[in-house]
């Protein structure tokens, strides 16, 4: 039987993950999974035949430390997923300016490298917009992300002032349409379409996910969100094993707010037909790959 580990972390006490979904259908298909945190020091990749990032919920606390880890697993014998290079590309928000050259709609954006309370000011009337979200372009699951109007900014300063000094980040108006339609998230496995959920943020805040009591829901997206995750998959160099394409409506059009190529939750347990299409995706990545060294 083949090995695969799956990357996660130390411990996913208070996350929700449906990866354990995939463990019969990979033994089913000759595969034995073992789940290794990436801050293992005794962790030995030859012994996999491949390995998947899946669960590295805290790899902001230490990117240097989780590219390393990567760069390790990328010069052993096992075969990574993702690309290592796309990865170290995803890992860093600013992938969003890249792919708004290469025509993929985004939320528009202001990014800065240090912060600027009068530069922060301006990007109301820049946006024209009543509200801003501010974020680091290395973050998850929302940590640092702060929804402001112009009143909150000025109480906020001190705070963002100390986050923000010198780390780069990222200003955006807030959609308001995540609030009643929320946050849209397509998958895709091996570049082929798999399905699609909705997540809407618990009344009085603004963030969908799980860990701070987003409702999620399957969905059916209609043909502007596929046509709009299409276009995003569209402008990667080569289809990833796994990719979540996460849109909201800006102004009545769908449009890009994340693109997770990295460790997305891939909320397998919203479609019951997922698991063996990510399963059947895997096998047909790992005969493409070259032989392990």
């Amino acid at each position: 039987m083949l090995r695969c580990a799956f990357l996660s972390m130390d411990s996913l006490a208070g996350y929700e993950t449906s990866d354990p979904l995939l463990v019969a259908p990979m033994a089913a298909a000759g595969w034995q999974v073992e789940t290794v945190s990436w801050r293992d020091p005794s962790a030995d990749w030859n012994r996999f035949d491949a390995v998947v990032v899946r669960t590295p919920w805290d790899y902001q606390d230490d990117l240097a430390g989780f590219a390393a880890t990567l760069d390790v697993i990328a010069a052993s014998r096992a075969r990574l997923a993702n690309d290592r290079a796309l990865m170290g590309w995803n890992l860093d928000k600013r992938y969003l300016r890249d792919l708004a050259a290469r025509g993929v709609a985004t939320v528009p954006t202001h990014w800065a490298d240090t912060f600027d309370a009068a530069n922060v000011a301006d990007t109301y009337a820049a946006f024209n917009t009543g509200e801003i979200v501010i974020k680091p372009t290395v973050a998850a699951g929302a940590r640092d992300t702060f929804r402001l109007t112009p009143a909150a900014l000025e109480a906020a300063l001190p705070t963002l002032m100390r986050l923000f000094a010198d780390r780069p980040h990222m200003i955006q108006p807030f959609a308001p349409d995540i609030l009643t339609e929320g946050e849209f998230s397509l998958f895709y496995f091996g570049g082929r379409y798999s399905h699609a959920i909705r997540k809407i943020p618990k009344p009085g805040d603004f963030r969908v996910q799980e860990e701070h009591g987003g409702i999620l829901s399957a969905l059916t997206p209609d043909p502007a969100l596929r046509a709009a995750a299409d276009t995003a998959m569209n402008a990667l160099d080569a289809p990833p094993l796994y990719a979540r394409v996460d849109l909201v409506r800006w102004r009545t059009n769908p449009v890009l707010i994340e693109f997770e190529l990295v460790e997305p939750s891939l909320y397998l347990d919203h479609d019951p037909r997922a698991p063996q299409r990510f399963v059947d995706a895997f096998l047909d990545w790992y005969k493409t790959q070259p032989p392990s060294s």
